[in-house]
């Protein structure tokens, strides 16, 4: 098989032969062994791998399964989620992480609901133009939902291809990234689209797994190139490593009675659309908003031991929690601009609202 080892420049074309073996022997593969079962694999229609695509973005697929089935049972069509609520589909997202999934989620499902009459689209650049969709997710709803002929590239992907070609150079790299579409795009079969596309993912994350390889039950070991050069660790190569810098605030909450004051966060940014509590870079900035409610906060004892850090992909934040018990004629503190509300501590009396993973942390805390 023709393999380019330079992530400068792109992949020969790949013999009809060469490509052949490879379908060849992941597609038996898969008729033994693929995954079969998952709950978005039954009943196939591209509004379920869509569903179940944006939610195995960088989340694994134990994770997704009880969350896929709640969306489902809550929201059984496409104009179901468009019609909700965003905060009951963050509500239902709350601890899937990267929220601004569940937001382009609900933008896309009303726009298939006002543009397309609720029926999701088949046309390849129709599902790429809907938001929170890239290419490698446009290709397995269409190859996976619709059977259509689509190449896709997800992590797991990525990394079989990445080892069998001994790629050179970090996949997030465009130049990189550009080689291994070229390869997915050469061997993926034209009669199974769907089978070839689940199999290389089930690869991915069953048998060419991130740390430990099974490189003795894999369908490719014969003319793997990172296997051969005994390297299978060091592929794919891992992202330039940058030192994450470390922000700090206070959290503040106000407790009366059995109820927490909390505001939804804007649409954009960290948490978007989320409940959270108000953040602040000094005690003065702490110490000005509790004014309006005559609290001193001298008055306030501080738990420097409840000091914890949540760490976001592009920084760490560490969060000084202040809790603050307010009487019932206290009104508590106001957020311009923000909807506000006085949630229930007790988990089974809250509302449907999104919550941040800091949130969810803090109240458990309470």
């Amino acid at each position: 098989m023709t393999v380019n080892t330079s992530a400068e420049t792109y992949p020969a074309s790949i013999k009809c032969s060469d490509a052949s073996w490879f379908q060849n022997q992941v597609l038996d593969w898969y008729d033994k062994y693929g995954r079969k079962h998952l709950p978005w694999q039954q009943d196939v229609n591209p509004y379920k791998v869509w569903l179940s695509e944006v939610m195995l973005q960088q989340t694994q697929v134990k994770t997704v399964i009880p969350y896929f089935e709640s969306f489902m049972s809550r929201f059984p069509s496409v104009v179901d989620l468009a019609n909700a609520d965003e905060d009951e589909v963050l509500h239902l997202w709350t601890g899937l992480g990267y929220y601004a999934r569940a937001r382009n989620l609900h933008k896309a499902a009303k726009r298939v609901r006002d543009q397309y009459a609720g029926q999701f689209p088949t046309e390849f650049d129709q599902v790429l133009d809907l938001p929170g969709i890239g290419r490698s997710t446009a290709g397995a709803v269409l190859s996976l939902g619709d059977g259509q002929h689509h190449p896709i590239l997800d992590g797991n992907v990525k990394r079989v291809l990445t080892r069998f070609f001994a790629v050179q150079g970090w996949p997030g790299k465009k130049s990189v990234e550009n080689e291994l579409w070229q390869y997915a795009e050469q061997l993926t079969s034209k009669t199974r689209p769907s089978n070839f596309n689940q199999v290389m993912m089930d690869l991915g994350a069953t048998v060419c797994t991130r740390t430990k390889p099974n490189c003795d039950t894999c369908p490719l070991s014969d003319k793997c190139l990172a296997k051969a050069q005994g390297r299978q660790t060091e592929f794919p190569f891992s992202k330039p490593k940058k030192e994450k810098p470390i922000k700090f605030c206070y959290m503040l909450m106000l407790v009366k009675g059995d109820k927490v004051q909390m505001y939804q966060r804007p649409k954009q940014g960290i948490w978007g659309g989320l409940y959270s509590f108000p953040e602040f870079e000094s005690l003065n900035d702490v110490e000005l908003s509790l004014a309006n409610i005559k609290i001193e906060l001298e008055d306030v004892e501080i738990d420097e031991e409840a000091l914890f850090r949540h760490t976001f992909s592009h920084y760490h934040l560490d969060i000084q929690p202040i809790i603050i018990r307010i009487d019932d004629k206290a009104l508590g503190y106001e957020i311009a601009e923000h909807n506000q509300l006085w949630l229930p501590l007790a988990p089974n009396e809250r509302p449907k609202v999104g919550l941040s993973a800091v949130a969810e942390k803090l109240l458990n805390q309470i």
